[in-house]
């Protein structure tokens, strides 16, 4: 039996919290804000988030663990030069230091210590934007009900980026100073420079935009990756898969951007019906497919070549 002190509850995140519990009798102070790590349920009482992230939850959350570090293999690739045999050993550990910054982010959620985390079911996009529906009950007074509906996919994000963050700093200038012998001392530590540029944007972008991230991630993936891939393809002058095959730094970027159409066809689907959804995944490579049939029509070498003729 649940004992409430005031009936009342206004708003849409404003929640009773419990106060005391014996046996089944509750008692439930006054509407307010909720805890952390709790929502309000449809009778407006304070509830903690017990339950275990859905798929979509997962991937959204792997989505933005992606951002930094393929901001960072970007940026590595950008700078290092063609020659540069810091590149591979820059990309590892950017690698080392995004999937250890994932494994701390993990162990110290709750529940601490164990690689997986207690979540709130994410169920309408103002979710994500709880502090834009405090209420006010005499049009004057504002009773402040904002929390993380969300617990914990809004504030995760920005305790993996502090740890990426941390981890970049103590380990990659170690490395840049001892291995990136073949660049210059003014281009050695760019890479590391683009990401304390980035790793703000990326905060912000969270901060602002988390919710239409969570429900528009796997399109952003999709139109990215088929985006670069032509680029990419079109640059290296790519017309046939002989042109394709002679390096093995062109098969990977291939392959690495069928993961991202994966990864988004999944994320779009959302596997609800294994049987009918898996078949989708042979459409991963028709992009590349395409491109190949069709570049002889377009001829991306004499496009470029007349670019850097000022044609």
């Amino acid at each position: 039996k649940a004992v409430d002190i005031q009936p009342a509850c206004l708003g849409l995140y404003c929640g009773k919290t419990l106060l005391f519990k014996n046996g089944s009798t509750e008692l439930y102070g006054e509407c307010g804000v909720c805890p952390r790590g709790q929502r309000t349920n449809a009778q407006k009482y304070c509830q903690p988030c017990t339950e275990s992230p859905e798929l979509y939850d997962w991937l959204y959350l792997g989505f933005m663990a992606m951002l930094p570090l393929v901001l960072h293999w970007f940026f590595i690739e950008w700078y290092s030069g063609k020659k540069s045999s810091s590149a591979l050993f820059q990309h590892i550990t950017a690698l080392f230091e995004c999937s250890m910054a994932a494994i701390i982010t993990l162990l110290v959620s709750d529940p601490v210590g164990v690689l997986y985390i207690h979540s709130c079911r994410v169920l309408m996009l103002s979710d994500w934007y709880t502090m834009l529906y405090n209420p006010s009950p005499d049009y004057v007074t504002t009773v402040h009900c904002t929390h993380e509906a969300v617990y914990p996919l809004y504030t995760i994000v920005f305790i993996y980026y502090a740890f990426c963050l941390v981890l970049m700093m103590l380990l990659r200038p170690l490395l840049v100073k001892k291995i990136a012998c073949g660049l210059g001392k003014s281009d050695r530590f760019k890479s590391i420079y683009a990401a304390l540029y980035f790793f703000p944007i990326l905060t912000v972008l969270q901060a602002v935009g988390g919710g239409l991230l969570y429900y528009a991630f796997p399109y952003i993936i999709l139109v990215l990756s088929l985006v670069t891939l032509a680029v990419y393809m079109s640059a290296s002058e790519i017309e046939n898969c002989y042109d394709l095959l002679v390096r093995k730094k062109r098969l990977i970027v291939l392959f690495s951007h069928w993961l991202l159409h994966a990864y988004g066809i999944i994320s779009i689907s959302r596997v609800d019906k294994l049987e009918q959804d898996l078949p989708l995944l042979a459409l991963v490579p028709t992009p590349a497919l395409f491109y190949l049939f069709t570049a002889k029509f377009t001829e991306p070498s004499r496009i470029l070549s007349e670019g850097a003729n000022g044609h």
